[in-house]
Formats: structure tokens, C-alpha cells, sequence
């Protein structure tokens, strides 16, 4: 089920700026591929309250009444997971580490992701035009980030790469082979908490054992599936979104590319508005977007009965017409109403911070020091990443 115009099979795959979005209207049914009823909501006002009213919830989904939601559970689906908790239950877990996330503890790390950047865009023009940008680029940065914040500098990035394909997996792989790459995820990230309690350092998981060990409450499964959770999330969002951004820049909009470049406020305003206006991927829907209601709530007009499962189309809400301005996008203008890409309420993204800040410094460095940078094939030739919740290039060839 999905709430998106979709390709047809066997048909070119379109950027996801191209993508056409469900037209906003009250929430109505539909059916999920396990055949479960659900209700989509698609009103910005609609999504915003499916994902902050307290009887609208994660943990339903996995009580043991609840319909099926997916054919094949991926990491999403972990109830172990801070996602699928809520409440103080959520809470409890969540105060481990958001404070490590604020703006202000992001803003420290800023000169850092600064140095990183310019440090890809050398070896970028030291190897010289062509170049193939995901790899050498989009994909690094993040996981530099996100490695330097958990001290993870030991970790194979192929490895990594593997763990989060199959963590986030729609139709790409098996229930077995998911089954396999998880639990080897999951030894992975007990094996560093358990070195971290032996030896502590001035990193995130080191803060977050103290802090679940003083605390209590947090069990060994959920501090497990919070790292894990922590090392994917940490840098599968801002390699998508960085990747997707470029084929729109240096596809569609060069006027736009040179003002990012020329202006960091520029770049800043620019970032906002790509996070609201291009999703992560194809199907609005996926589990992260799910939630049931735990009693009858009215919803934009409509009432949705007890048990009933809920998704959120955040990519339509970001397109309300209600809420933003119909037609071209302004890549400049002011987003006014904050968009729904991160979420909201007790879920909302904890590294939503840390993604917009290395978004930012890498779309105006990049622009500042190739203003000619450009795409070497039309979009319809892209390498798209098929088969997991998260759609991005594989690879992308650029010149300058």
C-alpha cells in the first residue's frame, strides 16, 4: 500500500524530488501488503497529531492483539526499541542520550564536521573530474560523524554498510538473511557496551552505559537496540537526504547551487526547505510512520475506532497546500510552518540537529569550491538503491 503516485514495475525509477504525493484530504482506508486495514492520514494538521496525541501510539502495534503490519520484520520492528516504546517507558530511555543531541551540544561539534568536509572535498579534487560522489562523498561523512561521536573509528564501513541495508530492508532481502545480519548487529553493538562499562571513554556510548547504569531501568536488550538503532540512524538519513538533494541541485536548479555556495545563510535556508520538500523514499508508509490507537479518536473530522492501525503520510504533509506554498519550491524562503520530516511529540528525531548541521556545512562547501560540479548523466540513468525503506543513488558521476 502506498499513498504515492508509484512507478509502474520495470519502469524508470524518478529522483524523489519528481515524486507525486497524495492530494491532502480526511483520513481514509486503505490496506497494508499484509492485508491489515489502515488509516491514512495526509493533512499536515492530521500527521501532526497522529504523531503527538497520547492515544495514537508505537508499542500497540506490537501488543499481542495487533493485526500484522509487515511481511518481513526488519529493525523497525525490534520491541526493544525506543521507537516502539512509549510513555514514560519512552522517556526513561530516551533521557540516556538526548542530551547529547541538543543544538547546543551539536553546535561543539560543528568546527569538527567542518574539518571532515573539507577534508572529502580535497581528496575529491585531488583524485580529480570525473569523480562517482556517493562513495566518495555523501556516504563518508556521515559515517565519519557518527564514528568519531561513538568511537567507532575501528569499524569496517562495508561492514557498517551491510548492517544498515539489511536493518532497513523492505523487499531486498529475506526474513533469514535479515535474521542473520541483525543478530550479528546486535552481538556487535553488546560487545562494545560491555567494552565501554570496562573502560569508559569521552564518547556517546560511553555516556549512554553510564547513564542507563545510574539511572537503572534500561534493560541490557534495550541499550543494545538503542546503539544499534544509534549507528544507523546516525548516518543512513543524512547520506539519503545529501544524495537526493545533489541529483535536484546539480540536475535542476544551478542558480540555486551557486547561491549555496556563495552564502552560508543561503545554505542554511536551502537545507530546511530540502528536508521538508524531498523524502527519504518511495512509500510514505513504512512501520517508522505507523502508529494504532489505543481508544476511538477523532481525527480531522473522521472518527478512527480503538486498535485501528494509523499511518502518517509526513511527505504529503509537507506538501499541504494549506500549510506551504503550492507549485516550484523556494529553496530560500522561509519554511514558516516546521515540517513533519523529523517527526513530532515524544519521537520526534534526536539527531534531527546533527542532520541538518552536516547537511548544511555540505552542501555550501561543496557548492563554494565546485560551482561547476555537475551531473555527467541524465537522472533516468541513475543507480538507484532498490529494495529498502530508504531510497538514494548508489552511484552518481559528476564532473567540474
Amino acid at each position: 500500500m502506498t499513498t504515492e503516485q508509484r512507478p509502474v514495475p520495470d519502469a524508470p525509477l524518478v529522483p524523489l524530488h519528481c515524486l507525486r504525493h497524495a492530494e491532502p484530504g480526511p483520513p481514509r482506508l486503505a490496506v497494508l501488503p499484509t492485508g491489515t486495514p489502515v488509516w491514512v492520514c495526509t493533512r499536515h494538521a492530521d500527521v501532526r497529531q497522529v504523531l503527538t496525541d497520547p492515544r495514537i501510539g508505537r508499542a500497540p502495534l506490537y501488543a499481542p492483539d495487533a493485526p500484522p503490519i509487515t511481511l518481513i520484520p526488519n529493525i523497525l520492528d525490534d520491541p526493544d526499541s525506543m521507537l516502539n516504546s512509549d510513555g514514560p517507558e519512552h522517556q526513561r530511555v530516551r533521557r540516556t542520550v538526548q542530551r547529547a543531541f541538543t543544538p547546543r551540544a551539536i553546535a561543539r561539534w560543528r568546527p569538527w564536521v567542518a574539518s571532515v568536509v573539507e577534508e572529502l572535498i580535497d581528496r575529491l579534487e585531488d583524485a580529480g573530474s570525473p569523480a562517482e560522489i556517493i562513495g566518495s562523498y555523501s556516504r563518508p561523512l556521515p559515517v565519519a560523524v557518527i564514528s568519531r561521536l561513538m568511537d567507532l573509528d575501528g569499524l569496517d564501513p562495508e561492514r557498517l554498510g551491510r548492517w544498515s541495508d539489511h536493518a532497513l530492508s523492505a523487499t531486498a532481502y529475506t526474513a533469514e538473511q535479515i535474521g542473520t545480519a541483525m543478530r550479528e548487529f546486535g552481538h556487535f553493538g553488546f560487545q562494545l557496551i560491555t567494552a565501554r562499562r570496562k573502560e569508559p571513554g569521552d564518547d556517546l556510548v560511553s555516556s549512554l552505559v553510564q547513564a542507563a547504569d545510574q539511572t537503572g531501568g534500561v534493560t541490557e536488550e534495550q541499550l543494545t537496540s538503542l546503539v544499534c538503532g544509534l549507528v544507523v540512524a546516525g548516518h543512513e538519513t543524512t547520506m539519503t537526504t545529501l544524495g537526493n538533494a545533489l541529483v535536484y541541485l546539480l540536475g535542476e536548479d544551478r542558480a540555486a547551487w551557486a547561491r549555496i555556495g556563495a552564502d552560508p545563510q543561503a545554505a542554511t535556508a536551502a537545507t530546511e526547505q530540502l528536508l521538508r520538500t524531498i523524502p527519504l523514499g518511495d512509500s510514505t508508509t513504512f512501520p517508522g510512520m505507523l502508529r494504532r490507537t489505543l481508544a476511538e479518536v477523532e481525527i480531522g473530522g473522521v472518527t478512527i475506532p480503538a486498535g485501528a492501525v494509523v499511518a502518517a503520510d509526513s511527505a504529503a504533509a509537507n506538501h499541504d497546500p494549506d500549510v506551504y506554498p503550492a507549485g516550484p519550491v523556494d529553496l530560500f524562503a522561509p519554511v514558516g510552518t516546521p515540517s513533519l520530516t523529523f517527526g513530532a511529540g515524544p519521537h520526534h528525531c534526536l539527531g534531527a540537529w546533527l542532520a541538518r548541521m552536516e547537511l548544511e556545512l555540505a552542501l555550501h562547501s561543496l557548492a563554494r569550491r565546485l560551482p561547476g560540479l555537475r551531473l555527467t548523466a541524465p537522472a533516468d540513468a541513475i543507480d538507484w538503491r532498490q529494495g529498502l525503506l530508504t531510497r538514494s543513488p548508489q552511484t552518481l558521476e559528476v564532473a567540474w
